[in-house]
């Protein structure tokens, strides 16, 4: 299906620099005709957003940055761990509506800068139409501290059928204070390029919706150097329609480290990245500044569909600083 404007912004991936918090006035709010609001709701070791409601289709606001409704700035009442969240659309009532209806939810802590995309904010946690359920491993998490300026950006794809009081809703899981967990970082990589401040640099079959797909099945690949060593804990993945596979490969060691295929309908509606498709492990794997990487992605674009489509290939990557731990003699034997 085809998708406009920024799906998951470069996949979930791209922000920039400019997008400071709601104080900066040179970047002002989009306003809706419709007036809608956001609130955060607080549970015990949980938050959960909620954004609407709203009528579908709309449209997204004006600027860089691709959204159907005000951002919404907010700060936790004190430090917490993020160890997972979830993404749920529906109308009021409680009807469950179709995933594809969500164009992104982006999660961003205007106060840290990002580790993969220098001179931008921190993406730290979001979803598009996969909407997958992350729980990272046990005693590890994202550190959100009370003075931080988070923000959200939400938008709805445009081509959604005619549908009265959308909500879609954001709950982010703590870790309780008695289980405190071990900080990680955040690092974006894509086949597209996947920092807002490197628009400039995409090849012209590249834009803010993706690569271009032709027809048939198409295998595309980006070079890839990280700017730290790290051990990988846990991998979001995010596709579009048509998707078949998303890779990240150690060039350098000739080593395939994440390997990661999605639930589809028969035409390659994406449905879902499956549990055992998303990497999460405790033990992790390394990557290396020093190394070369590649990202790999495949789409099939069926012959007979003359509409456009545009591809991503992209992994959010949970990840210590350093090297991995030594494997315990249980897990070499």
């Amino acid at each position: 299906m085809y998708r406009s404007l920024v799906l998951f912004l470069a996949t979930f991936f791209m922000i920039s620099s400019a997008y400071a918090d709601g104080g900066h006035d040179h970047h002002a709010v989009p306003t809706l005709k419709k007036q809608v609001g956001s609130k955060i709701t607080y549970g015990e070791n949980t938050a959960t957003l909620t954004f609407g409601p709203i009528d579908l289709p709309t449209g997204h606001g004006e600027g860089d940055m691709g959204d159907s409704m005000p951002r919404f700035n907010f700060q936790l009442p004190e430090d917490k761990y993020l160890i997972g969240f979830k993404s749920a659309l529906s109308t009021v009532e409680g009807k469950e509506l179709p995933r594809n209806y969500l164009h992104h939810i982006l999660m961003i802590n205007n106060t840290k800068p990002s580790v993969s995309c220098p001179g931008e904010p921190l993406f730290f946690g979001g979803a598009g139409l996969e909407m997958a359920e992350t729980h990272f491993p046990e005693g590890y998490g994202v550190k959100l501290a009370k003075d931080d300026k988070l923000m959200t950006v939400v938008a709805f794809y445009h081509g959604a059928p005619p549908t009265k009081n959308v909500i879609a809703t954001f709950t982010m899981y703590f870790a309780p204070k008695t289980k405190p967990a071990k900080e990680m970082e955040i690092y974006q990589v894509g086949v597209n390029i996947v920092c807002f401040t490197k628009f400039g640099d995409r090849p012209a079959d590249q834009t803010d919706e993706g690569i271009e797909i032709g027809p048939g099945v198409q295998v595309r690949t980006a070079p890839l150097k990280f700017s730290m060593d790290g051990c990988v804990k846990y991998a979001y993945p995010h596709g579009h329609d048509e998707l078949l596979l998303i890779a990240l490969e150690n060039k350098t060691k000739k080593q395939t480290l994440l390997r990661t295929i999605p639930d589809a309908e028969r035409d390659g509606t994406l449905r879902e990245f499956l549990p055992h498709q998303v990497y999460k492990d405790a033990q992790g794997f390394p990557i290396s500044k020093d190394d070369d990487y590649e990202m790999v992605m495949v789409y099939h674009h069926s012959l007979q569909n003359k509409e456009p489509q545009h591809g991503m290939g992209n992994y959010l990557l949970y990840m210590t600083p350093g090297s991995c731990p030594a494997k315990s003699a249980a897990l070499t034997q």
